[in-house]
């Protein structure tokens, strides 16, 4: 049923995918520099701040008495360092806690007219203490008295947060009310901490695309010149993973899911320090001047204001987003191909592939009820803590209730493949029984419908079609009859085409510090929150649907001992009668 021809003569539209991605490579944008000297902030005063700020504040969860109490005092600091408006903004919001009354203080001196530049720290934290994720608090106050003395031009505006544990409150807030109003966005994270952790420079979205070229390359310069240090830029293969699955624990995320130009400068990296992260005084006055010198950068600089971009940095060179999509939509082309022309042959012996297809989408029945239930939970309440952003390993909390929460997701999971999966399946095909995985129909079903899933996946976020390629190409002949593979082999090439999204899952587990049951309660989180949208979850729900269909299949294939004492065209192995040895009139040749 299967045209091996075809489906090598449909990678010729690979090839020449390949040709003008390679064509389409171009050079990286330059970034900002400044001759000016970044010494004027003051390190010393920024330690003392922080110290004071650590002894008086030490108990800081989002929207409780002492997140509130600071924010006080940075609005009393801002208001006697900063020539211009401070305003201080009040909203209810979910947290790590739940829905909590939050405050974000916001100062901005005024400047040149145009787009300004907007520095922005989080103050609350999980933990008690947290000295090292306060840091960017006293580095944002030092920062706004360098400024007040008038030599940048620019307006520049001061942001302190709330929510950053966890939910990105303060950020989600701030950038819908900035709107447009921001060339560049410079986020402070972790900038004392004394073990350092890489990227400093993160550029990673919640949505789709990664922040501009040309800021990430300002902030990385200013960290050379200043850390003495390679800022350590992600990989290819990291940049890709995260726009396949846009998700990042740091507070640079809300602003470019919003569209804003922004990037996190955080000497530990993506993820927040650790409650007891010793401080050094050398480093919060390095990264305090990285940051001084990324605002004197970008205000002699032309506007840098662009949205972000689904562009791939690799080797010095960036690949278009548009190359990205004709390559993985080249590589769909082959199993789409073949599969639509076995469907055509099928359907001219009148075989039944309809009631296949319908069969291989209800592999993915279970994950949908399991992530509508979620959804539901995180709806009532009744996961309190399940805001729409995600959750550092810091704020997530394994308690009684969220792990009641989850077995009753895992229940719900088990009764979709119990019950609903076999009535849907008694609706498709009349009767349970009518339906034999050995019918001719079966893997070109499943072919077809994995195939219009994974176009349907493409349509939304090539990359993260990418990940769906190997399988595709994969189960396509692991669950081929023509083939007719040992049921080992049929069921090993379904495990290597999922290999991508487990190790997808593993690397973003690995670079967020979950374990294996936070990070299951992290990805349940952000389904119940509503941070992974209906049509993200609907799709990928579909694609496990069908890898768990593969599966099915694929243990249909053949046992890996051959069956003994079958029918052999010489009899039994004692025979020794006429045409054993070759010798009759039919086999003579003339």
């Amino acid at each position: 049923m299967l045209d091996p021809r075809l489906y090598r003569v449909a990678f010729v539209p690979v090839l020449l995918a390949l040709l003008v991605a390679a064509f389409s490579l171009q050079d990286r944008p330059r970034g900002s520099r400044t001759s000016f000297t970044a010494e004027g902030f003051g390190g010393v005063e920024a330690a003392n701040t922080l110290d004071d700020l650590e002894r008086a504040y030490a108990h800081r969860r989002p929207g409780s008495d002492g997140d509130e109490q600071l924010a006080q005092l940075v609005a009393q600091r801002l208001r006697s360092t900063v020539p211009g408006t401070v305003e201080v903004h009040r909203y209810r919001a979910d947290t790590i806690d739940g829905a909590r009354d939050l405050v974000d203080v916001v100062a901005t001196r005024p400047g040149a007219p145009g787009p300004g530049l907007v520095v922005v720290a989080h103050r609350d934290a999980a933990a008690t203490g947290a000295k090292a994720e306060l840091s960017s608090t006293a580095a944002l106050l030092e920062l706004a008295a360098v400024a007040a003395d008038g030599r940048l031009r620019r307006t520049i505006t001061f942001i302190s947060t709330s929510g950053g544990s966890g939910g990105f409150a303060g950020a989600v807030e701030e950038a819908r009310r900035l709107g447009d109003r921001a060339d560049a966005i410079l986020v402070l994270g972790d900038v004392a901490s004394a073990d350092e952790r890489r990227p400093f420079v993160v550029p990673f979205s919640n949505g789709l695309g990664q922040a501009p070229i040309a800021l990430q390359r300002t902030v990385e310069a200013a960290v050379r010149s200043e850390v003495g240090a390679g800022p350590g830029t992600p990989r290819a293969m990291t940049q890709w993973a995260r726009m396949a699955v846009p998700v990042t624990v740091s507070e640079q995320g809300p602003f470019l899911r919003a569209g804003q130009p922004a990037v996190l400068l955080s000497a530990s990296g993506e993820r927040p320090p650790a409650a007891s992260a010793q401080i050094s005084q050398d480093r919060l006055t390095r990264f305090g001047r990285a940051a001084l010198r990324v605002l004197m950068a970008l205000d002699t600089s032309p506007d840098l204001a662009q949205p972000p971009r689904a562009d791939l940095v690799i080797r010095g060179k960036i690949m278009p987003g548009w190359a990205v999509r004709l390559l993985v939509g080249s590589l769909l082309v082959p199993p789409l191909l073949v599969s639509i022309d076995a469907f055509a042959r099928l359907r001219r012996r009148r075989e039944p592939v309809g009631r296949w297809a319908a069969w291989a989408l209800t592999g993915s029945l279970p994950f949908l009820v399991a992530c509508a239930f979620a959804v539901l939970l995180g709806a009532l309440g009744l996961i309190a803590a399940a805001p729409p952003a995600p959750i550092p390993a810091a704020g997530l909390s394994l308690g009684a209730g969220p792990v009641a929460a989850f077995v009753a997701i895992l229940v719900v999971f088990g009764l979709g493949w119990l019950l609903v999966r076999p009535a849907v399946l008694r609706l498709a095909a009349g009767r349970a029984g009518a339906l034999r995985r050995d019918a001719p129909g079966a893997a070109i079903g499943l072919a077809l419908t994995t195939s219009l899933v994974a176009v349907a996946l493409w349509v939304v976020n090539p990359y993260a079609a990418a990940l769906v390629v190997p399988g595709l190409h994969l189960w396509l002949w692991a669950t081929a009859p023509d083939l007719d593979l040992r049921r080992p082999l049929a069921v090993g090439l379904v495990v290597l085409g999922l290999l991508p999204l487990l190790a997808l899952g593993l690397g973003d587990s690995h670079a967020f510090g979950l374990d294996a049951a936070h990070a299951v309660w992290f990805w349940t989180l952000l389904v119940a929150g509503g941070h992974v949208p209906l049509g993200s979850w609907l799709l990928w729900s579909l694609v496990w649907g069908c890898a768990i269909s593969a599966g099915i299949l694929a243990l249909r294939g053949r046992p890996d001992e051959p069956t003994q004492g079958g029918v052999t065209v010489r009899g039994p192995v004692t025979y020794a009668g006429p045409g054993s040895l070759g010798g009759t009139e039919s086999a003579l040749r003339w």
